[in-house]
């Protein structure tokens, strides 16, 4: 077997190792509550100097917000990904804010550390065994991409066949179950955004996703079931897993386009159906392999030469659908589209997004799933950057007249809310422009049925809210949220 040798680049990290250690981590992370404590408690004293409780808890809830992106930005491990998700919350804040955060991940994501050559020999013989070797006619120790918690390195396999060798950064679990723990002690945060969430529960389910993403074997496991499940499909391709021992997964190399090239240059045709082909893997996945795939952000897809969608990285994935999602997506998009705010008040209720015996404002969620649910309205629809804003800024909006403070998040949505808001995300840096509707329908007849009663009641496609205006002859209420 031949491999390569370079010197590597010694500025980043020791060895390669997550640069950050874990006291000054957990420093930063702890750092979260203090400053909010500290917010609160300036709070006190400035309304004694006359400004108001909303004006002085709103300053604060964003203040509040800037630092956790920006910390979450910084660190490596868990944060990272964590910071990832809390991206498109960056949507929601005013670009003076917003704009430390889009600084500070785009260093972290041009500074990844880098496994030296020999670190990288001695991850991959505490994983494959002393003779690793063997197994490959070529091996090349310079990292070919980069991961949250690991890197891709190009080999040969014995049999001839290119393949990408993902290897786990050495201390990278030790370090994302430290964070994990720190989550759980700054999760009162989340109330930033949602404050009548079961705060504990969904911070369960986010380190749940976050700790199983540690687990080589499950996630090979998993990509196993995709590249069967997509097998010889004409829209996508999954690389098959030829071997995983410890923390190291070989599969099948793909040679594609990154996707986030062809958001900086491709045409507008090309953007819409990658965009579209993204969706439909993502809609799809759970009907074809029992799997909900959570993780669809740009570096996990290429544009094959023929065309097809690449798909790789599978660490985020659980059996889906949970008891129950069916009937919710039913219930749900038949009081959207058809029902009225009693419906809405029903089937909020009875899928766990109001707590019992709490009064919310129904009319507002209405209005507020109008705008969500606006690309299901129509034939075609174009996603937009613009769009997602309007969304994210609507529902996560801190003023607290925002519906979305009445209402709480049950366990089991946050990975389905994780992969669609991504995926959707996606599309809108895409520019998707297209048929999203027929994407969502193909997959779940409940959503087919409802648009099917839908479509019966209006002669043409419409905005959602003057149907319901014209149905219940009530004033349209006008989304104060839009800036």
């Amino acid at each position: 077997m031949s491999i390569r040798r370079i010197g590597g680049d010694r500025s980043k990290g020791s060895g390669g190792t997550p640069p950050m250690r874990g006291m000054a981590r957990n420093a930063k992370l702890a750092a979260l509550p203090v400053a909010y404590a500290g917010r609160q408690a300036a709070g006190v004293g400035k309304r004694t100097l006359g400004r108001s409780p909303a004006e002085i808890n709103n300053d604060i809830q964003t203040r509040t917000a800037q630092h956790l992106f920006e910390v979450l930005g910084e660190l490596k491990g868990c944060a990272t990904k964590l910071g990832q998700l809390l991206s498109i919350f960056e949507l929601a804040l005013p670009p003076e804010l917003a704009d430390p955060y889009r600084t500070a991940l785009a260093q972290l994501q041009d500074s990844v550390p880098v496994m030296l050559p020999e670190t990288v020999r001695t991850a991959m013989a505490d994983s494959m065994g002393e003779s690793w070797q063997w197994h490959f006619e070529e091996f090349d120790d310079r990292r070919a991409a980069a991961a949250s918690i690991g890197q891709v390195h190009r080999g040969v396999w014995r049999d001839g066949r290119p393949v990408a060798v993902k290897v786990m950064y050495p201390g990278a679990r030790e370090a994302v179950l430290a964070d994990l723990e720190q989550l759980r002690r700054i999760s009162i945060l989340a109330t930033v955004f949602v404050p009548g969430a079961d705060v504990k529960a969904v911070t369960e389910a986010i380190c749940t996703c976050v700790r199983d993403e540690l687990d080589y074997e499950a996630e090979a496991l998993y990509q196993r079931r995709f590249a069967e499940a997509y097998a010889d499909d004409p829209d996508f391709v999954v690389p098959r897993v030829l071997s995983q021992r410890g923390d190291t997964i070989v599969s099948e190399w793909l040679n594609g386009t990154p996707v986030s090239r062809i958001m900086e240059s491709g045409a507008p045709e090309e953007r819409s159906r990658v965009g579209l082909l993204i969706l439909r893997f993502v809609l799809s996945a759970w009907t074809r392999s029992g799997l909900l795939y959570c993780d669809p952000h740009p570096g996990n897809f290429r544009v094959m030469p023929d065309g097809r969608l690449g798909v790789v990285d599978f660490g985020a994935c659980l059996a889906w659908p949970v008891a129950g999602f069916d009937e919710w997506v039913g219930d749900m998009m038949d009081a959207t589209f058809n029902g009225d705010a009693a419906q809405i008040d029903t089937a909020m209720r009875a899928h766990g997004f109001v707590a019992p015996g709490r009064p919310f404002d129904a009319e507002a969620v209405a209005e507020a799933l109008t705008m969500v649910t606006e690309p299901l309205a129509q034939p075609t629809f174009r996603l937009t950057e613009d769009w997602m804003r309007r969304v994210v800024c609507h529902n996560v909006d801190l003023r607290l007249s925002n519906v979305n403070r009445q209402l709480t998040i049950p366990p089991w949505f946050t990975p389905f809310g994780r992969a669609l808001l991504t995926a959707l995300g996606v599309a809108c840096r895409l520019g998707t422009d297209g048929a999203i509707r027929a994407e969502f329908t193909r997959y779940s007849p409940e959503l087919a049925a409802v648009l099917e009663r839908f479509d019966a009641r209006r002669d043409q496609p419409t905005d959602l809210a003057v149907v319901r205006q014209l149905r219940t002859g009530r004033p349209v209420r006008r989304n104060s949220a839009v800036r």
